[in-house]
């Protein structure tokens, strides 16, 4: 990142007030855990079926063995700790200025860096629950179990509370989203291509002052941007105040 975008990035950041962000894939690769588009990323990866179909509502439905194989293989990164992206945003809310996180990724990495006021777009690895009887259960407990499919004590089948596709979000998560976005004064969108809809539609109820993107590649929204930095979403974030 030049200095003159780390001093424009700055100087919003010091004039804002209800700060929301907007986060993808790319905010947790610094943690270790690869995106999907990436040349490390899991649609660059070899199985019998592709990732997309893998995790599909249907391939969890018609085979489910092998959905778990991969879903415990590529899908619960439990060692992973917060980087710097997350501390940053969890120090901000503690502070008054960061009033809503909304994440497409499922690894609740915000949370365990402190953050309290996200909206999980995607789900979260770390809520299971049977299908049958809606006990919860942990992400360990998945991993950890010797059944090829994760049984309840009742004979149902766990589900992560994942969003997979051809399934739909969560109206309350998307309402919340759209809530704290529509009031933000700042909306910094990091490690996403904003490719992935309808999440990505949700940043057009942004009515603030500066609209940031920070990531990798272009994205359909540069354009629109106040400002774009092609940097490390950790490294971006790490360096402010």
């Amino acid at each position: 990142m030049n200095s003159m975008s780390y001093e424009a990035l700055q100087q919003m950041v010091d004039q804002s007030s209800r700060i929301v962000f907007f986060g993808g894939a790319g905010v947790s690769t610094e943690s270790g855990i690869p995106d999907f588009r990436g040349v490390d990323g899991l649609y660059h990866q070899k199985y019998d079926y592709p990732p997309e179909e893998m995790l599909s509502h249907t391939f969890f439905v018609r085979k489910p063995e092998e959905f778990f194989r991969f879903y415990r293989d590529k899908m619960l990164p439990l060692d992973a700790k917060p980087n710097r992206a997350h501390l940053k945003l969890a120090q901000w809310e503690k502070e008054g200025k960061l009033i809503g996180i909304v994440t497409q990724n499922i690894d609740g990495l915000h949370q365990a860096a402190g953050s309290r006021k996200v909206f999980e777009l995607h789900g979260s690895i770390h809520r299971n629950y049977c299908q049958s009887c809606g006990k919860s259960f942990s992400p360990e407990y998945i991993r950890d179990s010797r059944d090829p499919v994760p049984l309840c004590s009742c004979g149902g089948r766990i589900k992560p509370d994942v969003v997979l596709y051809e399934e739909g979000l969560d109206n309350d998560v998307v309402s919340g989203a759209v809530g704290v976005i529509s009031k933000a004064d700042l909306l910094i969108v990091a490690g996403t291509s904003l490719t992935v809809y309808p999440a990505a539609g949700l940043i057009r109820y942004f009515r603030g002052s500066h609209l940031v993107l920070i990531n990798r590649d272009a994205t359909p929204m540069d354009g629109e941007a106040d400002l774009v930095i092609r940097d490390k979403v950790g490294e971006v974030l790490g360096s402010l105040t």
